[in-house]
Parts: C-alpha cells; sequence; structure tokens
C-alpha cells in the first residue's frame, strides 16, 4: 500500500478544500464546486470561508451568488446544519438529508405541538403566500402561519419554516436589508430531482465528499455527512476509481486523479485565515493532522465553538478574531517572517472583503 507522511496528507487536504498549495478559486460558484460545501449556520463566517478560498472576493460577489446568480443555495444539509451547496444540487441533497433531519425532528415537533393537520395548513399557507408576494423572511412567514393559529412567540415557526426546506419545499434566496428571504426551492435552483434512490445518491455524496476531503476514511465520511453508518459504508464500497493510501497507520481512500500528488514538490508555506466553524475543521474523524495535540483547547475551546483559526499548509498556527474590519492574530508560536507576511497580506484581505 502507497503511503503518505502525515505533513504530505494535510497539504493534500487543504489544498483539496481550497486552503493551500497556491490554490485559489475564481468567483462563488468555483469555491462551492471545489469543496461541494461551505459550513453556513453563521453568514459572516459562511462568507469568510467563500474569500479565504478565492481570488480578490468581495461581499457583493457572495450576495450575488446566493442571489440573482443562484449559484448558491442555503439549506440544512450535512449533520442537519446549515450548508451553502451548489444550487444544482440542493434538490438530491434534500432528498438525501430531509428524511434524516425530519425523523430525529419528530420528538421535538411533537412537543411543540406540531401536528400534522397543524404542519399541513402552514405549508400551505407558506406556499400560498410566498406565490402570491415573491420572496419572504422568517419574520414574514412567522407572520402568515400567526394566521392559521400558530404561536407567533417560540420555537414553532421556526421549526415549520425548517420542517417546509426539509420537505424540499422552500429554501433560502437572496438577501434583503441582511436577511435572507425564503422561496420556493423549484423556482430557485432551476434543476430538477434526478430521483436517486437514497443509496444512489449517498454514493454520489461520497464521491463529492472524497474529491474535496481527500485523504480519508470512511469514517471521516460518515462523521462529517451524518449518514447512518451503514449508509456512509456502502456509499464507500461503492466509490470507484480511487487507491488505498496509508496514512499514520490508517487506511484511506485517495481518487487515482491525485496520486500525482504523493510526489509532488513542497510549495512556499500558504497562509489562510478560516473562519470560526469552517468546514476544514470539521470535515475529518479527528483533529490530528490539522491540530496539534497541545493546541486543541485553542482552536476548540468548548461549549461547541470552533474558533477562527490560521492555518499553515493546512496546519493550525493561531487563532484569529476581530472587531468590525480590524483582525487580530494570536500565534500559538512566534511566525517566521514569512508566515507573518502571509498573515498580514490575509488580515488585509480580510479587511478588504468586509469594507462596503
Amino acid at each position: 500500500m502507497l503511503s503518505a507522511p502525515p505533513g504530505r496528507a494535510r497539504l493534500m487536504r487543504a489544498r483539496a478544500q481550497g486552503l493551500a498549495g497556491g490554490v485559489r478559486c475564481q468567483g462563488v460558484a468555483e469555491v462551492v464546486d471545489q469543496v461541494f460545501a461551505v459550513q453556513a449556520q453563521d453568514l459572516d463566517a459562511a462568507a469568510l470561508g467563500l474569500r479565504v478560498r478565492a481570488a480578490g472576493l468581495t461581499r457583493d460577489d457572495v450576495l450575488r451568488g446566493y442571489g440573482v446568480e443562484s449559484a448558491v443555495v442555503r439549506g440544512w444539509f450535512m449533520r442537519g446544519t446549515l450548508h451553502a451547496v451548489p444550487a444544482a444540487d440542493a434538490m438530491w441533497l434534500t432528498a438525501l438529508f430531509g428524511p434524516i433531519s425530519l425523523a430525529a425532528s419528530r420528538r421535538r415537533h411533537a412537543e411543540l405541538g406540531l401536528d400534522e393537520d397543524l404542519c399541513a395548513r402552514a405549508e400551505e399557507r407558506m406556499m400560498a403566500a410566498l406565490a402570491e408576494e415573491g420572496p419572504l423572511t422568517r419574520a414574514e412567514l412567522t407572520a402568515r402561519l400567526v394566521a392559521v393559529g400558530v404561536p407567533e412567540r417560540g420555537q414553532a415557526p421556526f421549526h415549520l419554516i425548517r420542517r417546509a426546506a426539509l420537505r424540499g419545499l422552500i429554501c433560502h434566496g437572496a438577501f434583503r436589508d441582511g436577511e435572507a428571504a425564503f422561496v420556493p426551492l423549484s423556482d430557485r435552483v432551476g434543476a430538477e430531482d434526478p430521483g436517486w434512490s437514497p443509496e444512489e445518491a449517498a454514493a454520489e455524496l461520497a464521491r463529492r465528499y472524497l474529491r474535496a476531503y481527500a485523504p480519508a476514511t470512511v469514517i471521516d465520511f460518515g462523521t462529517w455527512s451524518g449518514l447512518p453508518m451503514p449508509l456512509a459504508r456502502r456509499a464507500w464500497k461503492a466509490l470507484s476509481d480511487t487507491v488505498e493510501i496509508d496514512v499514520v497507520g490508517q487506511a484511506c481512500a485517495l481518487p487515482e486523479s491525485r496520486l500525482l500528488e504523493l510526489d509532488e514538490e513542497q510549495p512556499e508555506a500558504d497562509v489562510r485565515l478560516v473562519p470560526a466553524y469552517d468546514n476544514y475543521l470539521v470535515g475529518y474523524r479527528t483533529r490530528a493532522l490539522s491540530v496539534a495535540e497541545p493546541y486543541e483547547k485553542e482552536v476548540w475551546p468548548g461549549g461547541g465553538q470552533i474558533r477562527a483559526t490560521v492555518l499553515i499548509d493546512g496546519l493550525a498556527a493561531g487563532t484569529w478574531g476581530r472587531r468590525g474590519r480590524s483582525v487580530d492574530v494570536r500565534p500559538f508560536k512566534q511566525f517566521s517572517d514569512a508566515v507573518a507576511a502571509g498573515a498580514a497580506a490575509e488580515q488585509a484581505d480580510i479587511a478588504r472583503f468586509l469594507t462596503p
């Protein structure tokens, strides 16, 4: 079996994520095509996650990607978490993950008194309102739901809106006054559901994951996706055109098309400032390759937090924070002159990106 030392495997992962090796995408659509999904529960972090993988991206580029360009759809997909994904993939991803998330939500829906009759009336009212009035924000949809007996306060309106999204009826669309407005999913994506079975959809997801995260294991894939492990394992077995390589004693899959990367020359250090909750930091079962053990608590301080992180060729070298457009970098160890220069360039680019 071929093998890759930790540094090489880490560089390959970061490069696949558009975070090392000088890789910079051209625009929002190219970013989501390369990395497949960007963590998007925090809108600012999602925008910065797109920035760090692209060349010269602007906030307006991101807004157009969600809006008039229709390049990206934000929805509840992997692990039931909000992600920005290619619009053309939103239908089959919803068909795959919607039933899983809905099943996990049944108990909470029952606690909120959301029986089938109320859910049906709520969906009918939302779809009618969107057809008559066009895109509506969460607050506007909540106001329409009150008319069918949904309490305005509490979590019921949110869960009904999320339920409609998980059923493939609606999705986040363009932004209005800084807030995403919901639209019918079928109007937004411009693509039909391919009608794949869960097995076929999971196999396609495994292929996309491996392209964006390899070298990786089936456990990594299951952790990232949130699919039931039996389904994840079957999808992994269905992969073709892959080889196994040893990474620190683990048999990892790698697309055959990337074998040459095992022997490529090490490029100059590539410094990136990734945002909080970046998908590179949550894409694997363990953190061993991306964050050295002494610094784990710096990146994962607890309480579900994942801090914005400084990466050098995919390895965490510090954390960072910001106030407005001012970026403060906190190295784990003193940076070399070259790394400090790379970090300064990233700080300046974040300030540029955040400037209206």
